[in-house]
């Protein structure tokens, strides 16, 4: 399908089954966390899912070719990079199983039904809203900081769409792990999976992949750390095995 694409966008190809989508170099762009999100998360033939903050649209596009879930309903606040992301949907062909919704993650039982969805999913701003001057409308920022949601109302809103032992999935900072196991449990999420994310192998995480079941029975399970880059500074067989990628 031909797409227009406007100022300063590009297409990028993603390795997977053809999958490609369109990125805009002035905005916020997908990185390696939404990839090992994607890949960190095995969702179950026909599954009905919410990716919260999908930004590209990178997830549910991504996903589309990893797992043979039913839809997935992609919610983006950002007018702009909302459309950005149906014109991806459009360009795969996948209008049937991906429907953007350019609302407030907030209002999403406006929207969606609760209580319904087998896993919500979401790569969430990172930084609190309380570092140095944000310019509140820059979508950079809004990606990257506790602008127009926190990190409660990802984890509220995720508890309210799922149903019972639905799964919920994220990426995030570990220095940020205290309150993300705090809040799980705060909303009925038994935090059940960790994986550390470390740069190489000498240096400390930073990132963590998360696994949560709504109203699961408590025991939380530790995966192997993932390693990057390797002591010759080469992507780790981990990291090759995760893109598909040859050596």
């Amino acid at each position: 399908m031909e797409i227009e694409l406007k100022e300063n966008e590009k297409i990028e190809d993603l390795q997977c089954n053809g999958l490609r989508i369109i990125q805009n170099k002035k905005w916020f762009c997908f990185g390696m966390d939404a990839v090992l999100l994607t890949n960190y998360c095995d969702i179950k033939n026909n599954s009905k899912i919410v990716d919260l903050g999908t930004g590209t649209g990178i997830i549910p596009i991504l996903l589309s070719g990893k797992r043979n879930y039913s839809k997935a309903y992609a919610i983006e606040i950002q007018e702009e990079v909302s459309e950005m992301a149906g014109r991806s949907v459009a360009l795969n062909d996948l209008q049937d199983k991906i429907e953007i919704l350019n609302i407030d993650l907030k209002e999403a039982l406006s929207y969606l039904e609760p209580n319904s969805f087998d896993a919500v999913i979401s790569n969430p701003p990172y930084k609190l809203n309380n570092s140095g001057i944000i310019n509140p409308s820059d979508k950079k920022a809004i990606s990257r900081h506790e602008i127009k949601c926190s990190l409660e109302d990802v984890i509220s809103t995720a508890a309210s769409l799922l149903k019972q032992y639905g799964r919920f999935y994220m990426v995030h900072r570990p220095d940020r792990l205290a309150d993300i196991i705090c809040l799980l449990r705060k909303y009925r999420l038994e935090p059940k999976q960790i994986r550390f994310v470390h740069p190489k192998a000498a240096a400390k995480p930073n990132m963590i992949l998360i696994r949560a079941s709504k109203n699961g029975n408590p025991e939380l399970k530790f995966d192997p750390p993932l390693y990057i880059y390797d002591e010759n500074g080469k992507y780790t067989d981990d990291v090759y095995e995760i893109y598909g990628m040859e050596k």
